[in-house]
Order: C-alpha cells, then sequence, then structure tokens
C-alpha cells in the first residue's frame, strides 16, 4: 500500500473559499465539499491542520478607507475566522472526523485556546485541529498565522488552497489566458516578481524556516490527497530553484 509523502500538513483556506456563489455568506455545499476532501486525506493517517480566513463575512481593508481604526478592524476580521471555523468544525464532524477547533483569541464557550503541545497532541491522536482568529494579533494576515502555526506544529508542508486557479502564474490567467503556470519556484523568485502566492511577510516566512508551500486549486476534487500521496499537484514554493 502505498504510504503518504507528508505525514503532518497544514491548510490554509480563504473565506471565500467556502463562499456560495450564490451570494451565502457561508456555502453549506462547500463545507461538504471540504470536509470529504479532508477526510480523504485523514484516512491514509495524515495529520491535518486547517487555517481558514474571514474574508467572507468581514473585508477590513474596505472598512480601513472608510476611516475606521485599522486594530479595530483587523479584531473583527479575527472574529469573523471564528464564525468560519466552527462551521468547518461542525462539517468535518458531520463526516465522522473527530476535531478540535482553537483559537488565538480566548473564548472558552466556543474553542480551546490555542496552545501549541496542546495541538500537537491532538494531531497526535488523530484529531483534525481548526486554527482560527489568525495569530491574535492586529496587522498580521491569516496567511501570516498559517505559516505560524505550520512552524510551531512542525508541519511538513503548507496546501495554500485556490479558488479555480492551479497554480502560481507569471501573470493572471483569469484575465490573460497566455500567463504561464510555474511547476517550482523559489521563495525569493516569487517576491521579487510579486506573485500573488500569500503576502510577503508570511512568505518571507516561509523562506526563513524552509517551510515548502503548494499552491493548488481547491475545487478540483481529490487534490489534496493527490498532493499528500507525492504526485506534482499546481506549485511548489521553495528552496529550490525552479521555472515555468
Amino acid at each position: 500500500m502505498q504510504q503518504p509523502k507528508y505525514r503532518r500538513i497544514l491548510i490554509k483556506l480563504s473565506g471565500e473559499q467556502i463562499k456560495g456563489s450564490d451570494g451565502e455568506v457561508i456555502s453549506y455545499d462547500m463545507l461538504d465539499f471540504l470536509a470529504q476532501e479532508i477526510g480523504r486525506v485523514h484516512r491514509h493517517g495524515v495529520e491535518v491542520a486547517v487555517v481558514v480566513g474571514g474574508g467572507n463575512i468581514w473585508r477590513g481593508h474596505r472598512a480601513i478607507e472608510r476611516g475606521m481604526d485599522a486594530a479595530q478592524s483587523h479584531y473583527m476580521g479575527m472574529l469573523a475566522t471564528i464564525i468560519n471555523a466552527l462551521a468547518m468544525q461542525d462539517a468535518l464532524e458531520r463526516h465522522g472526523l473527530d476535531t478540535r477547533a482553537m483559537t488565538a483569541i480566548k473564548m472558552d464557550e466556543v474553542a480551546e485556546p490555542y496552545i501549541r503541545r496542546r495541538a500537537t497532541h491532538h494531531l497526535e491522536k488523530g484529531r483534525v485541529i481548526i486554527l482560527a482568529a489568525g495569530t491574535g494579533n492586529p496587522y498580521f494576515t491569516t496567511d501570516s498565522a498559517a505559516a505560524l502555526r505550520a512552524a510551531e506544529i512542525h508541519a511538513e508542508v503548507i496546501l495554500m488552497a485556490k479558488n479555480g486557479v492551479d497554480g502560481v502564474y507569471d501573470d493572471d490567467p483569469r484575465r490573460n489566458p497566455a500567463a504561464t503556470r510555474f511547476d517550482h519556484i523559489h521563495y525569493l523568485d516569487a517576491l521579487n516578481r510579486g506573485l500573488t502566492v500569500m503576502d510577503s511577510t508570511a512568505l518571507t516566512f516561509c523562506m526563513d524556516n524552509n517551510l515548502p508551500i503548494i499552491v493548488f486549486n481547491a475545487l478540483e476534487p481529490g487534490t489534496i490527497e493527490r498532493i499528500v500521496m507525492g504526485e506534482h499537484v499546481g506549485t511548489l514554493v521553495s528552496s529550490q530553484r525552479g521555472g515555468a
């Protein structure tokens, strides 16, 4: 029986990924799909952490542009990620997975506080952990939270889920049909080109800590399982040199 290439992974989901196409803030169908995809990986004995964004509920930059205090807006965004994490937890449990939601902002009535050793203990026990509220600090994105948590729990790879885009391109493939996808790209090349892998703070952190990132299309069934089992999918961002 083929063994997984990765034994512990962190999946980064944006809030947009659980938003319905018909304007639903949270899509039950998308949650169900993502829970199935994670379940397929979990059955291989892979330990799974999930970091979820909150952009389907709150777009903080818009409020800041209208004059809202930036820190206030960021905290509201953190609360939005907790709502998404609870929705994701419910979907995973409906598919028979044992889970723990953990938050960087203390909220004992609805989730555990994030404690690194407790998080790794849950993973070792076969529980899927959903990590919410970013880093707990304003001015840091959920991309930065994903990078930080991946390093803390010793994840072997970060899977950056994208909606309908199957990797990193030299231009936006939705606007430019001639855009070329990279199979592999070095962190520095991605930073220097300004490519949309993750925000620059998070990408620099991954480079400094040699955390590989795989950017893939979250909407394609079976993709996470294929990655975990060692198939080359999407774009690998790492310390090795690659090209288009």
